[in-house]
């Protein structure tokens, strides 16, 4: 959901950079390669295995869609999973997929380093939120469309190698300056009369994790629902409020989840609007009748769906993941965690989904999957499957023949 705190945002990147990973032995995860296993339904799996590819055949079969672990076209991408779908008639004997996987995928650690293999496993869903189309005395925290005056630039740093960035702001008198931020947008009320609400809710911490988020239901008063996803946002740096009250004493780091962070902004309101502003981050949102999207502008699948750094991996990728998820109780508190192995695809980015040792999962809609999103934090390995040569040079030839 372009998750977040991005162009997708995640739950995660509340208390971004709070955990410092445990060895990936002393946390279960050997050397060894992975077992063949999923433990989710193979519906979902081809669900989101079809959106990655509605993807992919809208862009040149040579585009490079992927630097890391190994560079990847989006041809390397797209055949990989048509053959991976194919294989999908043998699920019901997991054994005789486990064999047709081993016989034509490449198994591709995230990173070549034992050092940078492990990689950190967060968390991201789609909460639902009471609001209005209107503003009124209940409803009065307005969610903003992009504004027309917010553009985007790049600046080239000349040197042995190039570097462009992407600098997004706003022209005033012929100067390109900084966007407005958070201070200046709910405080100061820098976009108040242009019209540009989509709807107003209720609680302001609410509108402060749906932008983390990038998407949600809002609820409306007649029973009715709006979508709403990310559009834009405004170039400023994501910064972690979580990180601040760690640093500051006020929550202890073993204790950090979005549901802690929740019920502190909760009984402190005094604090709330520093806090907020500590994160000059802002996003802004549209209309999405198809529900949450990823970055790819494709439907993310939840349990299916994960956010990396795409400016690495492979967009629309095919990976498997090992960690362990949340198990919370009927009361919502964590009760421990389950160790899982799982196929997903790589669909989505986040603002503090950055470098080999990141990824997010998408956990679906409403408060079940909220609560299983905000203790998510775990570590673990992925794979990306890659067709084998051998694999290639045989469709190649089934193709020219």
């Amino acid at each position: 959901m372009a998750r977040r705190c991005k162009s997708s945002l995640c739950l995660a990147l509340v208390f971004a950079g709070i955990t410092i990973l445990t060895s990936a032995v002393g946390a279960g995860w050997s050397q060894s390669s992975p077992a063949l296993t999923d433990d989710l339904d193979v519906e979902s799996l081809r669900l989101a295995i079809g959106r990655s590819i509605a993807y992919l055949q809208k862009l040149s079969p040579d585009r490079v869609v992927g630097e890391q672990p190994r560079r990847l076209t989006v041809s390397d991408v797209r055949e990989g999973l048509i053959a991976f779908e194919k294989l999908l008639v043998h699920w019901p004997c997991p054994a005789c997929l486990a064999r047709e996987i081993n016989a034509r995928f490449e198994l591709i650690p995230s990173s070549s380093s034992a050092q940078m293999s492990e990689v950190l496993f967060t968390g991201y869903y789609q909460p639902v939120l009471d609001g209005s189309l209107m503003a009124t005395e209940d409803y009065r925290y307005p969610l903003y469309s992009k504004p027309d005056d917010l553009v985007s630039a790049e600046q080239v740093t000349v040197g042995p190698e190039p570097v462009v960035e992407r600098l997004v702001g706003r022209v005033e008198q012929e100067e390109f300056k900084r966007y407005h931020t958070r201070r200046d947008i709910d405080e100061l009320g820098a976009l108040e009369g242009r019209g540009l609400e989509i709807a107003w809710v209720k609680d302001p911490i609410d509108v402060f994790f749906l932008h983390i988020q990038g998407s949600g239901i809002i609820r409306l008063p007649d029973a009715s629902q709006l979508n709403v996803g990310y559009a834009a946002q405004n170039g400023h740096p994501y910064r972690s409020i979580g990180r601040l009250l760690i640093d500051n004493g006020k929550i202890p780091k073993e204790e950090m989840s979005m549901q802690r962070l929740r019920q502190y902004l909760a009984d402190n309101p005094r604090e709330r609007n520093e806090l907020f502003a500590y994160n000059e981050s802002y996003v802004f949102f549209r209309a999405n009748l198809e529900g949450p999207m990823g970055s790819l502008d494709v439907p993310v699948t939840a349990g299916r769906s994960i956010a990396t750094d795409l400016r690495s991996f492979p967009k629309g990728a095919l990976a498997l993941i090992e960690t362990q998820i949340p198990i919370v109780d009927h009361a919502g508190k964590l009760a421990g965690w389950r160790p899982i192995t799982r196929f997903v695809l790589n669909q989505d980015s986040g603002g503090a989904i950055r470098g080999l040792q990141r990824a997010d999962i998408y956990f679906g809609t409403g408060d079940e999957a909220g609560g299983l999103a905000g203790y998510m934090n775990r570590p673990g390995r992925m794979f990306f499957l890659v067709l084998k040569q051998d694999e290639r040079d045989n469709r190649d030839r089934d193709r020219s023949s």
